[in-house]
């Protein structure tokens, strides 16, 4: 495990969560689940309670925390994204039970906040040429999920 590892606190559905994300990224699997060994308010001896995750080879942590802990767009995972089929690939397997926000940012079935980026967005974002990082920033705030053939048009004006 990461000495920091993300703590992610669901209502009932961790298990399913976890199992979902690890299905969709390489280098990924559930490592320990914790039960409790006592009853307790809301659950009963033996129920989940924790359960260890690697997704791309980083640690977290999911808990069947019960409601009122939902979570918001302040904390969001970013996937780097290759090309056009990963966005493609995980946007679409997001969005299945998921709210699309805009700017390549999602919000999936269980609640967490996600962004599908492509790696060259960054790159345009930060270029030099002021002018180009402008347009490209203003395609971006058009799109829902990223399109990086639109994005490279903008960057080439």
């Amino acid at each position: 495990m990461d000495r920091i590892t993300t703590f992610l606190w669901f209502d009932g559905k961790a298990e399913e969560a976890a199992e979902f994300y690890t299905s969709l990224f390489p280098d990924s699997r559930i490592e320990e689940r914790t039960h409790s060994t006592i009853d307790y308010p809301g659950g009963s001896e033996g129920d989940l309670i924790t359960l260890a995750f690697t997704l791309s080879g980083r640690s977290f942590i999911a808990m069947n925390g019960g409601p009122g802990h939902p979570f918001t767009d302040a904390i969001s995972l970013t996937i780097d994204c290759a090309d056009q089929a990963e966005v493609d690939h995980y946007w679409n397997a997001l969005a299945k039970g998921g709210t699309p926000v805009q700017c390549g940012w999602i919000k999936d079935r269980y609640g967490l906040h996600w962004q599908v980026t492509p790696r060259m967005l960054p790159r345009l974002l930060a270029d030099p040429d002021r002018a180009k990082a402008r347009r490209v920033m203003l395609a971006m705030t058009e799109m829902v999920k990223i399109d990086i053939a639109a994005l490279e048009r903008a960057a080439k004006g």
